[in-house]
Formats: C-alpha cells, structure tokens, sequence
C-alpha cells in the first residue's frame, strides 16, 4: 500500500482464545479512519498459537505478520514494531481489547490540529466476559503529578507521533520493565519535556477482568518501584512526597488480590455511574457507543 499516514502496532504472546484475537483485530479493521497499517508481532508464541497469528494475514492487505521464536516480552516487540512502521503517527493496541469505530480517526484529527502535544490516549470503558462494568476515565491534560498513583494514559488506547522515538528513545525492554514498560515510557517522554492528551471520551474498551489482578507478582511490583525512584528522581519528583509513591507498589503486595479487585471494581462501577448521570441522553458519547455495540454484536 501507499505510505500510510498511521501505523497501528501490537504485540501478540500465546493468545490461545482465536475469538478474543480477532474481535480486537476487527476492530482496528473496522475504523472508519482506513489510511494504516497495521504490523503484529509475535512474541516467541507456541507454534500453534502463532498459526492463530499468521492467519490474520487472511483478513485484510494492511496487516503485516513479523515476529521471532524466541519470547522477549512486550517492550522488545514494540520497538521492533515501531522500526517497521512507516506511519507519521503510531498507534497502540492489544491482543485482548476493542477499539471503537471512530477511535483513530479522532486521534489523527486531534494530533494535526495539536502539534503542542506528542501523544493522544482516550478514556475507556472496562469490560470482562460479562460486559460492561465500569469506566477509566482520564486526566485531559496530565501534569506531573499526575504520575504519583498510576500511569495517567491508557497505554493500549494512545497514538504517539513517530517522531519521537529514536535510536535513543522507545521502550525500554528489560527485565525490570516487565508489566511496567507503559508507566516507563511516559515517564520518559514527560521528563523530555514532552507532553500528552486524552480525549475525553470513551473511545476505548479495555479488558480487565478478575483475573487481571492476579498478574502482578511481588517481582513485577518491586520492579515498578524501581522504575517510580528513577524516573521521578529525573523527573525531579521524589521530594517531598515523590518517595511515598516509590513505595506504593511495594505496600500493594501487602494487599491481598480479592481487597486489590474490589477497589477497583468499585472506582470503575461509579465512574460509569457518574458518567451515565452526566451524560445525557442522546448525546454523542451515548450514540457512538450504541453503534459500537452494534458492531460488536454483529460479528
């Protein structure tokens, strides 16, 4: 194809659920901004999970398959994306999740009218196999301290400019960074200098099920310490209360996991809950996820 204007990137590991898989890659197909490419790389999956990959091929002349035998996690598989891509805008996705219809579109509108701003996400609504559950919405315009509790982007959801990744700047793929390369790369780019958006709008689904607060095991939360020390010391965040947030993860792993998932099934249920009272009905934000259920439904 021509040169595409965006590159939409995902890294794949042992995605063994083909429904989950193609649901996620349909909806980057089904956008109704179509100028992308779309590159996925396979992370070193079981052969018979990376035949699930490969045949994505089938789908659609946009996609390109690349990838290696060996695993190397997610960071790795991101930056060999981003050496691929030829898009002026790069745009991230998940194996598990669901971009509604006019996420990309609206992305590429903001970022060439905002040449102040490096980077793009959304809000997003949280979903398990149940449904909607809840929402995440996000700071519009995230300051400093807006890193101190969690990243303030959803990493799935963003589109960065591709300008800004280098031969000296991309995700930093390490064993530290495991489950943690989306704080680190926003952390670095703000102590850049740079700075991000987000849409204040739902133009994202993000899987997080029960499941989902098992993942993070005591290494990967000491490890998330160790990334908060030292970007916030070159951030010039640690003092004075910079050092609190360093142990934050650390104090999690005193949480158990059912304590964690209850916390936060609740801020998403009255996030939704405050959204829905805000919004009223008929607006925009509601017809848009109307027709996205639509689609969704449909395949």
């Amino acid at each position: 194809m021509k040169q595409p204007l965006v590159s939409v990137i995902m890294g794949v590991f042992n995605q063994w659920d083909e429904n989950i898989l193609r649901e996620s890659v349909n909806s980057i197909l089904n956008q109704t901004y179509s100028k992308f490419e779309f590159i996925i790389w396979d992370d070193g999956s079981h052969p018979d999970a990376a035949r699930l990959v490969q045949k994505l091929t089938e789908l659609d002349p946009r996609i390109i398959v690349a990838g290696k035998e060996n695993n190397r996690g997610l960071a790795y598989s991101l930056n060999e994306c981003i050496r691929l891509a030829r898009g002026k805008y790069i745009a991230r996705m998940d194996a598990d999740d669901i971009s509604k219809p006019l996420r990309i579109e609206k992305q590429v509108l903001f970022l060439e009218a905002h040449p102040e701003y490096g980077w793009c996400g959304t809000g997003a609504e949280l979903f398990d196999e149940k449904g909607v559950w809840g929402q995440r919405p996000m700071p519009e315009i995230p300051q400093m301290s807006d890193y101190f509790r969690y990243s303030p982007y959803i990493h799935p959801s963003v589109m960065f400019r591709a300008e800004l990744f280098d031969e000296n700047t991309g995700y930093l793929a390490s064993e530290e960074t495991l489950r943690c390369e989306d704080y680190e790369i926003f952390m670095n780019l703000a102590g850049r200098g740079q700075q991000g958006y987000n849409l204040q709008e739902n133009l994202f689904y993000y899987r997080e099920t029960r499941d989902s607060y098992k993942k993070r095991k005591v290494k990967f939360r000491l490890n998330e310490a160790k990334i908060r020390y030292r970007n916030y010391k070159k951030m010039g965040l640690l003092f004075p209360v910079g050092w609190i947030y360093v142990l934050r993860p650390i104090a999690a792993c005193l949480i158990p996991a059912k304590v964690l998932e209850l916390v936060k099934r609740y801020e998403g249920s009255r996030a939704k809950r405050m959204e829905s009272t805000d919004c009223p009905k008929g607006s925009g934000l509601k017809e848009m996820q109307f027709q996205t259920a639509e689609l969704i439904s449909a395949k």
